[in-house]
């Protein structure tokens, strides 16, 4: 249903490409404010810009999710500007190498977590601050298949195991003060991130699309649908949940 996040003020760390793109664009399309956050700048630029073209309202926040002060002067921006917060997409992420636990460097693993599990704490914590003046919010954690199953990336598994666990915690810490806190955890979709994944590794990328059942790849837009239904009052009665996006992955 058309415009079931009218007015509200959304935030999607991770804003400039992929999934984080897809779903700025979905809750625009809902009726959202959108303030979109990364440190990737023209993209992220480009992507406000866009959402205003389209008769959106949106801004741009240069922010490194791991980093607390950039986090909390993100969030403090937001509400500065529009008044409150009433949804974040805690998307940033970044996959890093496909290293296992005894060849993982500590600076790898250091700057994975930093990001993936270490990021969304952040953002969590300072969203939470201010949701908990308004007595209600939505927040949405990017996890992963990852997250619910094994693999050989090790500081990448973990991120995306921790941010699971995280999750939950959160949901049940606040349920009662009317924030509710769920994550999506989306098989293998087509974004930059799985393109540097597979460039030049057809036979890499047959064997991904095998492990699905439905026979391919995700798109961003699917999850970002499922993001926006999380966020939504539609899934009013919905907190701590892993959503998978999958196309039946973790189902084997």
């Amino acid at each position: 249903m058309a415009g079931q996040l009218n007015g509200k003020v959304v935030l999607v760390t991770g804003g400039a490409s992929g999934i984080g793109r897809a779903t700025a664009l979905a809750f625009a399309q809902e009726g959202a404010i959108v303030v979109i956050a990364d440190v990737d700048v023209p993209g992220g630029e480009a992507v406000a810009r866009q959402l205003q073209g389209q008769h959106g309202t949106a801004c741009f926040v240069r922010t490194d999710v791991s980093k607390a002060a950039e986090v909390e002067a993100l969030v403090h921006q937001a509400v500065t500007r529009y008044g409150r917060l009433d949804c974040a997409f805690n998307n940033a992420g970044i996959l890093g190498n496909r290293l296992a636990v005894a060849d993982t460097t500590d600076e790898e693993w250091a700057h994975i977590l930093g990001i993936n599990l270490t990021g969304v704490w952040l953002c969590m914590k300072y969203e939470i601050r201010q949701m908990l003046t308004q007595m209600h919010g939505a927040i949405v954690n990017a996890s992963s298949i990852m997250g619910l199953v094994g693999g050989v990336r090790a500081a990448y598994t973990a991120s995306k195991h921790g941010v699971v666990g995280l999750t939950k915690s959160a949901a049940l810490a606040y349920a009662k003060a009317g924030i509710r806190v769920n994550a999506v955890c989306p098989g293998y979709v087509h974004s930059p991130m799985t393109e540097g994944l597979f460039s030049r590794q057809t036979e890499q990328q047959e064997l991904a699309i095998a492990r699905h059942p439905i026979g391919r790849l995700g798109m961003p837009e699917e999850i970002a649908a499922a993001v926006v239904w999380l966020c939504s009052e539609a899934a009013s009665f919905v907190t701590g949940h892993m959503l998978t996006v999958d196309g039946g992955y973790v189902a084997q």
